[in-house]
């Protein structure tokens, strides 16, 4: 309001005019304040929805990476199981291949150390019908040589005879072929031989014939 109409007005009116002007200037200035702070609340509100958008895509990002890893996990471990339960077929393959190599050689032994027993068994019959007059002689000597030097082949195969004579009679080694009277040996135990028996490593390649007391 300018000096001159004040100068005009009355003092009282005047004093309202500046009441009037300083509420209306208190008025704006709160209003301004207001649309400031309006203004303030807003960029916040958008800068949390900035936000908000932002971490509900890293979420998003790190759902599909946790995803993923969890995809590519469970992929290893049915790789990993894949590779152990083949592994495990191998072993028990092996082992299975094994076992029928041992049994294959054994089976071959066994028919081998059959073959050659009953040789065994004529150098034995032929040293034990050797007269007494040729024992000691050159061919006696010579046939003992050839008998040991064959069993201690079979000792080294691991083929070992089965005693026999003053055991006890097993049914799992021996053959009972006959029984006899003995004052030597109780009934059960073996009192006589008839023909040698055999084991190769931990079974018996051939029986022994033998005669039991009654």
């Amino acid at each position: 309001m300018s000096e001159e109409i004040k100068k005009d007005m009355p003092e009282e009116e005047v004093q309202e005019s500046a009441d009037a002007q300083e509420v209306m200037e208190e008025a704006d200035s709160e209003a301004e304040q207001e649309i400031t702070e309006a203004s303030a609340d807003a960029a916040g509100k958008e800068a949390e929805i900035t936000d908000s958008k932002a971490d509900k895509k890293a979420a998003r990002k790190k759902f599909k990476a946790d995803k993923k890893q969890d995809a590519l996990k469970e992929k290893i471990d049915e790789l990993e199981d894949r590779v152990k339960r083949q592994m495990a077929e191998f072993e028990n393959f092996r082992k299975r291949t094994e076992r029928e190599k041992t049994a294959m050689f054994e089976t071959g032994a066994k028919s081998v150390i059959e073959k050659i027993l009953p040789v065994v068994d004529n150098f034995e019959r032929g040293l034990a019908a050797v007269p007494e007059a040729e024992k000691g002689g050159a061919f006696e000597e010579g046939m003992e040589m050839i008998y040991k030097q064959l069993m201690g082949e079979l000792e080294k195969m691991d083929v070992k005879p089965i005693p026999a004579v003053g055991e006890e009679f097993n049914p799992e080694f021996h053959n009972a072929v006959m029984q006899v009277e003995s004052d030597e040996y109780e009934s059960g135990i073996i009192a006589q031989e008839l023909q040698k028996g055999y084991t190769y490593r931990d079974s018996v390649v051939r029986h022994s014939m033998v005669g039991v007391v009654s």
